[in-house]
């Protein structure tokens, strides 16, 4: 990254508070000009629960102090019930937050440094709470940048996919726990720390029993989701995100939904801003939004709304691995969206196991019928359902899977083939339960056999309807279903092949069923329809590159005890276990401005025993430790969770400490019962 020290206007940092009408003040970091008095400017608020002071401390500076040294006000703030804000965090995506959120927007209107325009950024929380805020309709904010967030936070959120319930909802829980117990910092909100703290340990609550009393989507998911009516947000909206990321299928739905100005990117990156992008290439984002925020807020003519809607990196094959330090390929881009030059190549899946392209091979209709009944294994190198590619946690070689799958396949590839949005497989099937899962994979099969995951879909088979209304499978009748794939722009080259793969099961990324089920499948009335892209010449170079990533001075931050990455498979073939090992650990570091010490340990586990569904299990542990001088807090997090064929079981716990002195410590364990899950 080049590092810029020399902006157009000299910034000065405060730490200041934001107070709201019920008494609560919000904590704020704020960048902005030193002759913003004379010569007010808008600000661009990012508003999240994940620690300006400490935990995201080092990723701001390089953001906002940026945008403040070209004629802005970065605006950092802290949700109510984290940080040093006050109050007690109990849920994501609270009303209570959004209606924060106009309140911040309204308090800077009335600052004498800020223009009253304002825009909003943020990626993952932030880029939710933008356009639900957006969506309550503020008229100081007037525009959005949401980054690796979504439209729908039943249908396509860290929690269900296709209403199958992920295993991420459980890892996602944990980290809130972890960051729920974290306390003040006394530097900042005094002596009164330890209360503050007392009542976040004792208020927060235990989210993953939260969201598990709601498995389909009701009003609980509808809250938040803009997609109920994307008509109330009225700003302009820049939706990015990332193909190894969890949430690229929203920048399509706001692309093809919203009515307002909107521009799409995805690049090839993982859950991170794209200056910071991994797998690269990672861009010039600061400059791209610089870009944005001069049009929307300062009505300076950039050019960057002349450019097409939708732009994103065409990704070229690659072999299989959790890791990628680069994905070649070449931005390519779409005038509008849903575009009219996306065309479906589609294939008939045959009972001899082939993919046949309907469009140059008549396909006999054959009545013929298949079966499968997967291992709980199928889904163990499927990589994380949120990909931050640390530890390495992309899908690995895809034949250590289809053993346990029923695979269609096309032949060799005689010209290359690319695709660009959201492939479909339509499957006829039946199944001997009521209730029953089914996984399908987009494999790149490569001359030497590789296989490389390139998309991926679930379908809770009771959700074949409805969301809002699941209703078992009437055992042994045949249904016709839709499973959407994730979006992704993909070259299959010529020579390698592309394959379907379909299993009953794709554990830990999903829970499975209560029961194993057999799915019985004809081939012949079944179709997997890509969205075909023909190349474009010239395009790329039409379309110009994007800049170098930029960033303001890093933080100053001393390493004292190095970092950990580990994601290991142990199968233990004596006693018939699986086990999934993940461990991230961030070692331990000091943030040299205001003498932190910060570390963090989170290790997840995830095992079964052959054969039992009743074995499976998710076990999650955080460990983390702030420090400065004499004061030192400390906290455990440990969360449990299994399950029978009836009911979900959660058992944890959360230990807090003083120095060597435990302070806090409290127990849960709660059952849920399964709904139609």
């Amino acid at each position: 990254m080049h590092i810029v020290d020399t902006f157009p206007r000299q910034i000065v940092e405060e730490e200041t508070w934001i107070p709201l009408q019920d008494g609560t003040q919000l904590a704020a970091r704020i960048w902005r000009p030193v002759d913003a008095e004379e010569d007010p400017v808008p600000a661009i608020l990012e508003y999240l629960p994940y620690r300006k002071r400490d935990l995201t401390a080092e990723r701001d500076a390089l953001a906002h102090p940026y945008w403040a040294g070209h004629g802005y006000a970065g605006v950092r703030v802290d949700i109510r019930g984290t940080g040093e804000s006050d109050g007690v965090l109990t849920d994501e995506y609270l009303q209570q937050e959004l209606d924060d959120g106009v309140a911040i927007l309204e308090w800077l209107e009335r600052q004498s440094w800020c223009t009253g325009d304002v825009g909003m950024v943020g990626i993952s929380w932030g880029g939710f709470n933008g356009l639900q805020v957006a969506a309550m309709g503020p008229p100081q904010l007037k525009a959005v940048i949401t980054l690796c967030s979504t439209d729908d936070r039943y249908a396509d959120d860290i929690h269900h996919m296709g209403g199958c319930l992920l295993a991420d909802n459980l890892s996602w829980a944990s980290t809130m726990f972890d960051g729920n117990a974290c306390p003040p910092d006394p530097a900042l909100v005094g002596d009164r720390w330890r209360d503050m703290w007392q009542q976040r340990l004792e208020g927060s609550g235990l989210w993953l029993a939260k969201w598990l009393a709601h498995q389909r989507r009701d009003a609980y998911w509808q809250h938040g989701s803009v997609c109920e009516d994307f008509s109330r947000i009225q700003c302009p909206v820049y939706a990015i995100s990332g193909w190894a990321d969890g949430y690229c299928n929203a920048v399509f739905r706001l692309l093809e939904g919203l009515d307002v100005p909107r521009k799409g990117l995805v690049g090839p990156w993982a859950h991170k801003y794209p200056h910071l992008g991994v797998p690269g290439p990672a861009i010039g984002f600061l400059q791209e939004s610089l870009r944005w925020w001069d049009y929307w807020l300062k009505g300076t003519e950039t050019g960057i709304m002349d450019e097409p809607m939708l732009r994103v990196w065409m990704q070229e094959s690659v072999p299989p691995s959790a890791r990628y330090d680069v994905r070649p390929g070449r931005w390519v881009a779409e005038p509008v969206w849903p575009s009219p030059k996306i065309q479906p190549v589609t294939y008939r899946l045959t009972v001899g196991h082939d993919l046949v392209d309907e469009s140059t091979q008549s396909v006999v209709d054959d009545d013929s019928t298949l079966t499968i009944r997967s291992p709980l294994s199928v889904g163990l190198y499927a990589g994380k359902w949120c990909s931050y590619n640390a530890p390495p946690d992309l899908p690995h070689d895809q034949r250590d899977e289809d053993g346990g799958a029923l695979i269609f396949q096309t032949p060799p590839l005689e010209e290359p083939l690319e695709i660009c949005g959201q492939p479909e497989v339509e499957l006829e099937l039946a199944a001997d339960q009521p209730v029953a899962m089914v996984a399908v994979r987009l494999i790149d099969v490569a001359q030497d056999d590789k296989a490389t995951r390139v998309s991926y879909g679930l379908l809770n088979l009771t959700h074949r309807v409805s969301d809002e209304h699941p209703a078992p499978l009437q055992v042994g009748k045949r249904y016709r279903v839709r499973v959407a794939l994730k979006h992704i722009a993909q070259q299959f080259p010529a020579g390698h092949a592309i394959r379907l793969s379909i299993s009953t099961s794709y554990w830990p990324l999903a829970w499975p069923a209560p029961r194993p089920a057999t799915l019985t499948v004809a081939p012949g009335q079944s179709r997997l329809i890509l969205p075909g892209r023909a190349p474009r010449p010239r395009e790329e170079e039409a379309l110009g590159a994007f800049g170098a990533p930029e960033g303001a001075p890093p933080l100053a931050k001393t390493l004292i005890q190095p970092t950990q990455e580990t994601w290991r498979v142990v199968r233990d073939l004596a006693n018939d276990q699986t086990m999934l090992e993940v461990i991230n650990d961030e070692g331990t570091y000091r943030l040299d401005d205001i003498g932190m010490e910060v570390s963090a340990r989170v290790t997840e586990r995830y095992s079964y025993a052959h054969g039992h569904y009743d074995s499976v299990t998710g076990w999650t542990e955080w460990k983390r430790s702030f420090r400065r001088g004499d004061w030192c807090v400390k906290t455990l997090t440990r969360t449990r969770m299994t399950s029978d064929a009836d009911a979900f079981r959660l058992r944890a716990t959360l230990d807090a400490y003083e120095g060597e002195t435990r302070v806090f410590s409290k127990t849960w364990d709660e059952t849920l019962p399964r709904d139609l899950v």
